[in-house]
């Protein structure tokens, strides 16, 4: 029998995007005939999926005029029954599927109607006006999916059905990267994944790390994101010559390269501020460090404490208190007994609560209700 054509669409998303590649697309696959165009696209990546190579631009200008154009005309002539968008700007060419019978499906992984004004790039007066206009607009006419269920408040009176999908960690892809707890003492390594910001604690680690080295002064911290900042900004905080030599900036990296470092790990880093979207979301990270058994050192966010301390899997601190975070960092390395016993009760949560084969249930769930809804 024929399988239905579904075509996924980011312009921003990297080619070995976890939630996109891994765990959407691939679980959609057994069942449908999934495309996905995505930038600088790996063939390799999964085979049962049907990649579009695209190109990357930063600006969301350049997306616009050639990116989403090239998107329409490489998508049309597949005639998909269901179109997955996954960034706003792609919203107006989602309508040309529409038009010609596609279900569209937008997912909503931040809420930029709170975060929009504190981007580097891609922001400005005519920019979040148009966001605004064409977000309001898909609530009339898309099916959604959100990664939070804080999301849900902000977009309110949707014209079609949607589903929160949280991005639990997929637990067949980390089992290579699982293994048993056994940190150096003498030289502490930590980990960190994701974007690197100043809204995410960066400078707070910075100091933080400072008053570590005063009582633990060989350590490592492996940092693998992009940046948001630039070097200047980095050298011009008050702390950083004492501990740039302790810092390893990877950049961007596929996790299947970055999670070998997370192996003699002493504590995984989760610190974000309360600002635009962060205290309503669970930051991935969080899962996946459980996953891997590391005990975490996270924000104070009622909903990350809800987490941590229901699972007792680390420490909930302040994103502004370096005293706070040398402390817990601190503990783990003195206290690697009870930092194992975090990490292992951290993963036992993820096996039993948050992994992703609930929210595979309920994606599938959600493409049969989209595509058979009259």
């Amino acid at each position: 029998m024929k399988k239905i054509r579904v075509l996924h669409v980011s312009t921003a998303h990297p080619a070995h995007d976890p939630r996109v590649v891994f765990k959407q697309c691939q679980t959609l696959a057994a069942t449908y005939d999934v495309f996905c165009a995505l930038p600088h696209a790996d063939a390799s990546a999964a085979p049962d999926i049907r990649f579009i190579r695209l190109p990357y631009f930063q600006r969301v200008g350049w997306r616009v005029l050639i990116t989403c154009p090239f998107i329409l005309l490489r998508g049309l002539w597949l005639r998909p029954r269901l179109v997955h968008v996954y960034v706003p700007e792609f919203i107006p060419f989602a309508y040309v599927f529409r038009l010609f019978g596609a279900r569209i499906i937008y997912e909503v992984q931040e809420n930029l109607h709170k975060k929009l004004h504190r981007k580097d790039v891609n922001k400005g007066y005519w920019l979040e006006k148009s966001f605004r206009w064409f977000d309001q607009l898909a609530r009339q006419h898309f099916y959604f999916i959100f990664t939070e269920h804080g999301y849900v408040s902000t977009y309110s009176g949707l014209a079609k059905p949607h589903v929160i999908l949280y991005n639990y960690p997929l637990l067949s892809f980390l089992k290579p990267f699982q293994i048993p707890y056994n940190p150096s003492r003498e030289e502490p390594s930590f980990f960190y994944i994701g974007l690197l910001s100043f809204d995410r604690a960066i400078d707070t680690l910075v100091a933080s790390l400072a008053k570590l080295k005063i009582t633990h002064p060989r350590f490592i911290v492996h940092l693998f994101g992009r940046r948001t900042f630039t070097v200047d900004k980095l050298e011009k905080l008050t702390d950083y010559d004492l501990v740039r030599s302790h810092l390893c900036f990877y950049g961007y990296t596929d996790q299947r390269a970055a999670f070998p470092y997370a192996a003699q790990a002493t504590a995984g880093l989760a610190l974000l501020k309360p600002v635009g979207d962060y205290p309503e979301s669970y930051t991935t990270k969080l899962f996946e460090y459980m996953a891997l058994g590391l005990p975490v050192v996270t924000s104070d966010f009622p909903l990350y404490r809800a987490i941590v301390d229901r699972h007792k899997c680390g420490f909930c601190v302040s994103p502004y208190d370096p005293v706070q975070v040398a402390d817990a960092l601190a503990y783990l390395i003195e206290h690697p007994d009870e930092a194992r016993s975090m990490g292992q009760r951290g993963q036992q949560a993820v096996q039993q609560l948050y992994n992703w084969t609930s929210e595979a249930k309920k994606l599938l769930q959600f493409y049969e209700q989209v595509i058979h809804t009259n």
